[in-house]
């Protein structure tokens, strides 16, 4: 019979074998319980182990799972990502439709920094620039616009006060003619005429 890997056994099997039938019975006992309890402590320390290694294959299991599911989620978002990428590549930008000023005359009336070498080498740069130096024309050229709609009610605004001003005038000189007409008729109704100023009386003859 093969050897077993701890001596309890082997010992045990000693007691119980036939040749070991003379031995004191009691002297038996005290090894055989001596031997079991350490047994005992073996199998207590062999279901601890299992008990280890159930944990720690769990935990491992829990790991694994966990990362394949990371896997997955970057996945998802890599096809994802792609997606939105090639939505972004055959998405007409607005910018298309903006009218622009030519390359030649962003390369006359553009700041210098906006226009050097490496931009007029650098196509997206480019855009950028050409787009940024519209929206500044136009925001300048609005606020022209705004100066000038201010300008041009000022100018409104004091014509209206100039124009009622003249009325008020014209009515004030209308009154005091018509206030001086009838002061003169007045007069001419309350003083009688001079006597120069009535027919000669013709002479006797």
């Amino acid at each position: 019979m093969p050897a077993s890997e701890d001596p309890a056994i082997d010992k045990l099997r000693q007691l119980v074998a036939p040749s070991n039938a003379s031995v004191d019975p009691t002297a038996v006992r005290v090894q055989a319980t001596a031997l079991v309890a350490r047994l005992k402590a073996l199998n207590r320390s062999a279901n601890a182990a299992t008990r280890a290694h159930k944990h720690a294959t769990t935990e491992a299991r829990q790991d694994m799972d966990q990362t394949h599911l990371g896997l997955q989620n970057l996945l998802y978002e890599k096809r994802h990502l792609e997606r939105e990428i090639e939505k972004c590549r055959q998405f007409a930008s607005i910018y298309q439709d903006v009218p622009l000023h030519s390359l030649e005359e962003f390369q006359q009336i553009a700041p210098p920094e906006a226009r050097t070498e490496d931009v007029l080498g650098n196509p997206h740069q480019l855009m950028l620039n050409r787009l940024s130096f519209e929206l500044a024309e136009r925001q300048r050229l609005d606020l022209k616009r705004k100066e000038l709609v201010l300008l041009k009610e000022e100018l409104l605004k004091q014509s209206k006060i100039k124009s009622a001003m003249v009325d008020s005038v014209k009515s004030q000189i209308d009154a005091l003619m018509k206030t001086a007409t009838e002061t003169q008729k007045r007069v001419d109704e309350l003083v009688p005429p001079s006597p120069s100023s009535a027919d000669p009386t013709p002479a006797p003859g």
